[in-house]
């Protein structure tokens, strides 16, 4: 079954990709094509290419805290568009740390530019994400230091999720705490920064953070699924990406953890030097299964959902917003597989 994009998803591509273009050409010369490219404002050569600057996600959630706090959500353009830029700095070092060679339906820019020229751009677009938000007094400062509080727990989430890769001793709890770092802290950013920019009383900022980390969580958490049961159309790689790369995902550790003749299996077949062959793919992803990796984490992906939905039902807020933040939620985490 194919989703409908939520309306306020286009609504903030159209709102927020001219901002985004317009910063991203202040930067400088040397790195500016690299993050042209990767936002998918401009192809290789430097043309510029029509629809690019991403999903849109992140961006649509932001303007609908502000809407959230009684604002318009033209006020908030300024800090979706730094939202967003954080998201791609994150997906440009990810994109090299992880070996990815193709995103959105293209070779990554590290592959193209060379990859100190993509960790630079990624840096360029983390300084210029603040530099939208300290130009903007009173609130912007405490909108930039929200982000910069996101992006710290980001880093300590994809520096663990690094490190267990290294590591055959990983428990759930630790998966699930490197996941809301990695992932669920700028969504819950993104949730509540367009209110804090706003001016919007604690109270609201709070209840809509705590929406964001579950909904985000319940994201990341559908993702982990995709990585594993995900079809190359749904995800831009092959089927069991992250069986492969043995990486740590939920769906894994929840399986190498639950003690059965499965994860056993899974352990050692994990554990060999050599590459995966497809035959050994297919019967790791059917030991996570049969070890509950799956059922595990769809379980915990239901009730983080929950738990966004808990938080926004306390919230204070026009009923037309919470609902559209609902259906953002919803469709972020409808993920199929």
């Amino acid at each position: 079954m194919t989703m409908t994009i939520p309306a306020g998803v286009q609504i903030a591509r159209d709102l927020v990709g001219p901002s985004i273009a317009a910063a991203v050409a202040r930067l400088n010369p040397a790195v500016r094509p690299v993050a042209e490219y990767h936002l998918g404002l401009a192809d290789v050569t430097g043309k510029p290419v029509e629809g690019g600057a991403g999903k849109a996600l992140r961006p649509a959630l932001t303007l609908l805290s502000a809407r959230a706090a009684g604002a318009p959500a033209e006020r908030a353009v300024d800090a979706a568009a730094a939202v967003e830029l954080v998201h791609n700095f994150s997906l440009l070092h990810d994109d090299i740390m992880d070996g990815d060679t193709e995103r959105r339906h293209r070779p990554t820019a590290w592959t193209v530019f060379g990859i100190g020229p993509a960790i630079l751009a990624g840096d360029a677009m983390l300084v210029l994400a603040q530099d939208l938000l300290l130009e903007t007094p009173p609130y912007g400062v405490w909108a930039a230091r929200c982000l910069s509080a996101a992006v710290q727990r980001l880093i300590a989430g994809q520096g663990c999720d690094l490190e267990f890769e290294r590591r055959d001793d990983v428990k759930v709890a630790e998966c699930l705490d490197m996941e809301a770092d990695k992932t669920a802290a700028l969504m819950a950013c993104a949730c509540s920064i367009g209110a804090i920019y706003t001016g919007a009383p604690a109270e609201l900022v709070l209840s809509l953070a705590e929406f964001g980390t579950g909904a985000g969580l319940a994201f990341q958490l559908a993702d982990d699924m995709l990585g594993i049961w995900g079809t190359p159309e749904v995800t831009g790689k092959p089927v069991g990406s992250d069986l492969r790369a043995r990486k740590k995902s939920m769906p894994i550790v929840a399986a190498l953890t639950s003690g059965t003749p499965a994860s056993e299996e899974l352990a050692a077949l994990l554990g060999q030097p050599e590459q995966l062959t497809e035959d050994q793919v297919a019967r790791a992803t059917w030991l996570v299964e049969q070890a509950g990796g799956k059922d595990q984490t769809e379980a915990m992906a239901a009730k983080a959902l929950d738990g966004a939905f808990t938080a926004l039902g306390r919230a204070k807020l026009p009923d037309d917003v919470r609902a559209e933040l609902c259906g953002i939620a919803e469709f972020i985490t409808a993920r199929q597989w």
